[in-house]
């Protein structure tokens, strides 16, 4: 078993297509891990090994694999690189030390490269730019570099270079002479070096003096120099012939990080902070930062990153902060879909517990001497919805345990039941997202289900002051109900938290303190379904002043009535109005397709806030615009770009909906509920 300085901890992260999973298969292939090449186009991926990822021929789910080299273990997280599907990705960074980004050599520097480069970047990572695929048709190796170091910066330094017939790579760290067609060797070398030693002073006092610098130097602080980000080294691969394979191994043992060479992790309890060192003798601390379910028997696999301590089959683990204990059973290392069995996980490494139904993803497993919670990145939120119901009657529980396992291994896959509707709602980051999800249901899970448009999240609120009032009075023979509220509602600021502000301001003792709560239950019936058009109220401020209660007849159930009624009668005189949700959309396009593109989101009520040139011909347009215009982007950017645009989105706000949008909704809802009535 390795040690935790022997440990290498890899991410690699890039769009789709770039080549992520075949450079994982090379690097496996050539170490020994595996006695055969994987391939994706052949479906024969240790990676990609779910049905869905065969059938779509790219990466759904992040995949760990593990092998050695150089006296190293190796561990890799192979992940996503579609933006569908990045919420794998994303929470996998805090797993790694390095994060090594891929880009294809034939298509360049893409959406989800810019991403992801940026998110290792703010999680202070040491990074390796891989350039893949050099021996494809058409590519400008020297345009896609001049790219790399205006998109990334000058930091960015050769490693290596390919040779004129790309079938080998030359080293520049030691060489200080050759030849590559795409530059100098012994330039690249310099480049190299100067920024390596920049992260020493001493060094580089030395350099500037025109002292030699012996490559044993170099080699000792280049891992101090990937950790500042002084450098970011460059290498070359074509991962279908193997290519560049060994040497950005040696760079990955040599030159990054074992685990006892980066910053303590941090647990926050609160206020009290927690540095957990890797030590395999400290304190059991593990994040659980992957879910999935065995494709083959829907078991459930959690995998967890140890930070400090010795986990093993009897070690009495506790999630978060329950006192219940856990027995991990068996210590497993994934390798893809297999799982071998281990003697005990150390700090540092990467493992797999298997059936441990309670665990999710940014859990802390723990020994009960430390507590708090690591962070994490925030995933995208899930915009794009579809009402489901299944197409067998009876199916409905069945259905609903295979959303709960959809949801634990996507972060940015959603369900909950529409109240208002009793639809059960799935969103998801965008088309493709959901059809996969309903592709996973039908072939996993057996399970067939009816789809229905997806359904805006549209809110309601109210715009003036008002007063409202109303007596609840029942008399059935014997006790009777009586309850009467006066309150007042006015608009609260926009998309506040929590979306209802209440205030008791009972004074003389007219209501009775405990009938405070059936009040707000009553108002809250109302803020559940709204009245507008059936949907959730928020961003309203609700005082209670006045009202009347019967010694006898008073009842909760009196009050609950009277709270809602007295909301209502408020809201209908307060104006109330449609809010729909916009979006903060970033549209990478061709620099020729800007007037297309700028034309479309002035057609779609959006509106253009910023857009960056980026090298390559290709401009970054960041806009504004409500969800239910881009409900379908996905196909009409293909369409104006040919193929060549991508667009990710995020939830920005909730803004009042135009007048003529709000009687279209308003005119759907009220025949919705003329059928049901």
């Amino acid at each position: 078993m390795a040690s935790t300085n022997d440990i290498r901890n890899i991410i690699l992260m890039g769009h789709g297509g770039s080549g992520k999973t075949s450079l994982t298969e090379a690097i496996l292939h050539k170490t020994g891990a595996t006695n055969r090449l994987g391939s994706v186009d052949e479906k024969s991926s240790i990676c990609d090994y779910y049905d869905e990822e065969k059938e779509h021929l790219h990466s759904i789910l992040s995949a760990i694999v593990s092998t050695n080299y150089g006296g190293k273990l190796v561990n890799i997280i192979d992940t996503p690189g579609f933006p569908d599907f990045v919420g794998p990705s994303i929470k996998s960074i805090p797993a790694c030390e390095t994060a090594v980004i891929v880009i294809s050599a034939l298509t360049g520097i893409e959406t989800n490269t810019r991403k992801m480069f940026d998110m290792t970047a703010k999680a202070n990572m040491p990074r390796i730019i891989v350039i893949n695929k050099i021996d494809g048709e058409n590519t400008d190796l020297p345009e896609l570099l001049k790219n790399i170091h205006e998109t990334f910066g000058q930091n960015c330094r050769c490693a290596n270079l390919p040779a004129a017939d790309k079938n080998s790579v030359i080293d520049c760290i030691e060489n200080k002479a050759g030849s590559s067609p795409l530059m100098d060797i012994g330039q690249a070398h310099t480049e190299l070096i100067e920024s390596v030693i920049e992260a020493d002073d001493q060094l580089m006092e030395s350099y500037l003096g025109g002292e030699e610098i012996p490559a044993a130097k170099v080699a000792s602080v280049f891992v101090k120099a990937l950790k500042a980000g002084t450098v970011i080294p460059i290498v070359f691969t074509n991962s279908r012939k193997e290519i560049g394979i060994t040497e950005l191994l040696d760079i990955i043992v040599k030159y990054t990080p074992s685990p006892a060479e980066v910053s303590p992790a941090i647990l926050k309890d609160g206020d009290k902070v927690t540095e957990l060192k890797a030590n395999p003798a400290g304190p059991l601390a593990g994040l659980v930062f992957r879910v999935t379910f065995d494709p083959r028997s829907n078991m459930k696999y959690s995998s967890i990153r140890l930070f400090s301590g010795t986990i093993k089959s009897d070690t009495n683990m506790l999630r978060n902060d329950e006192k219940r204990g856990i027995r991990p059973g068996h210590i497993l290392k994934p390798q893809g879909q297999e799982n071998k069995e281990m003697s005990e996980g150390i700090a540092g490494d990467i493992i797999n517990l298997a059936k441990i139904e309670d665990l999710k993803v940014g859990d802390l497993i723990h020994d009960g001497k430390v507590a708090g919670k690591f962070e994490m990145p925030a995933a995208p939120e899930p915009m794009f919805s579809l009402a489901i119901e299944p197409a067998t009657r009876g199916d409905e529980q069945k259905i609903g345990s295979a959303i709960d396992k959809l949801c634990e291994e996507d972060p940015c896959f959603k369900a909950v039941r529409d109240m208002q509707t009793k639809e059960l709602v799935m969103s998801g980051l965008g088309d493709l997202h959901l059809r996969v999800m309903l592709e996973k249901m039908e072939k996993r899970f057996k399970l067939a289900v009816t789809t229905k448009q997806p359904k805006i999240p549209y809110r309601e609120t109210i715009t003036l002051k008002a007063e409202g009032h109303y007596r609840h009075k029942k008399q059935t023979g014997g006790a009777g109900q009586f309850g009467e509220v006066y309150l007042r509602v006015e608009p609260a600021e926009r998309n506040s938290d929590p979306p209802l502000q209440f205030g008791w301001d009972i004074f003389g003792g007219s209501i009775p303190g405990q009938f405070e709560a059936p009040v707000v239950k009553g108002i809250n019936d109302v803020m559940g379904n709204g009245i507008v058009a059936g949907f959730p109220m928020q961003d309203i401020k609700v005082s209670v002043y006045d009202g009347k209660y019967h010694p006898v007849d008073s009842k909760e159930v009196a009050f609950r009535s009277a709270g809602k009624g007295a909301f209502i009668d408020a809201v209908q005189k307060a104006k109330p109005v449609l809010l729909e949700p916009i979006v903060n959309i970033e549209i990478t396009i061709p620099a020729e397709n800007m007037g297309d593109i700028a034309g479309d989101l002035a057609s779609k009520r959006g509106r253009v806030i910023g857009q960056d040139m980026l090298a390559g011909n290709y401009i970054v347009v960041k806009a504004q615009v409500p969800l239910s215009e881009v409900t379908q982007y996905n196909s009409q950017l293909k369409s104006v770009t040919g193929g060549r645009g991508s667009y990710s989105m995020t939830l920005s706000h909730y803004e009042v909906v135009p007048p003529n949008v709000q009687q279209q909704v308003v005119a759907v809802y009220a025949k919705k509920k003329e059928v049901e009535e």
